[in-house]
């Protein structure tokens, strides 16, 4: 399995890639943010290794560009001296799906690494399609069916369904779904991701009696639940 580590101090960065080779990983290493999100580009990686404090931009900036480009299916770990819970919180907002403090111990990392491992299948989105109860998403084709009946969407309604259905359960904010589907910020004062959830839940019938449910977490985010099989929450709000 190939690991990108991104670490900017030298000393450091030989240390994690020792530890890697001798867990049985094969390591890329990165010191600088730049190089390390246009070879995301170009390679393939099972799990990635990020530094909080860089030379060129901040960890948590560089998640949140890699999750917009790439969503959840790669599994990234801080690995950073920052310690405090308001660092944690922090870096998990950004994206990460773990976190190790150093100095780094090296059964830690590579156990960290490996439970990670274990609950991803891949480091790249699939474009097969895939089912969610009587949904059938298609990637590939930027089609999305319900019943067996062809939905109709936009684009943009399309890749933010997409981001939904990958990411079943989980709280996404709005700042998270306009880097994953506008690749860019959209102000507080807009209503362009309002008008879209509000699409979305219409056209894809986003309601009990289809399994699912789009609800809101007032300033936290958004997310799509099961309702049949009581991942329903009645103290959260539907769009």
């Amino acid at each position: 399995m190939q690991i990108a580590s991104l670490e900017d101090d030298l000393d450091q960065s030989r240390y994690i890639s020792e530890i890697l080779v001798g867990g049985g990983y094969a390591c890329r290493s990165f010191h600088d943010s730049r190089s390390f999100l246009q070879a995301l580009r170009q390679e393939s990686f099972d799990l990635v290794l990020v530094d909080w404090q860089l030379p060129d931009m901040d960890g948590d900036e560089v998640v949140r560009r890699l999750r917009a480009q790439h969503g959840y299916g790669l599994p990234v770990i801080f690995v950073t001296s920052r310690n405090q819970e308001s660092d944690l919180v922090q870096g998990l907002a950004a994206g990460a799906d773990d976190y190790v403090v150093k100095p780094v111990r090296p059964a830690e990392l590579l156990a960290r690494i490996g439970a990670q491992l274990r609950r991803n299948t891949g480091g790249t989105q699939s474009t097969a399609a895939f089912p969610v109860g009587p949904y059938v998403i298609d990637p590939g084709a930027g089609s999305i069916s319900l019943h067996g009946e062809p939905v109709m969407l936009t684009p943009k309604e399309f890749e933010l369904a997409l981001v939904f259905f990958r990411n079943i359960g989980r709280l996404l904010s709005r700042d998270l779904l306009a880097e994953m589907v506008w690749n860019r910020a959209i102000p507080p004062t807009s209503r362009t991701l309002d008008t879209h959830l509000s699409n979305i839940r219409q056209k894809l019938q986003l309601q009990p009696r289809n399994g699912l449910r789009l609800t809101s977490s007032y300033a936290l985010g958004y997310r799509l639940v099961r309702t049949d099989t009581g991942a329903d929450d009645s103290s959260e709000p539907s769009l």
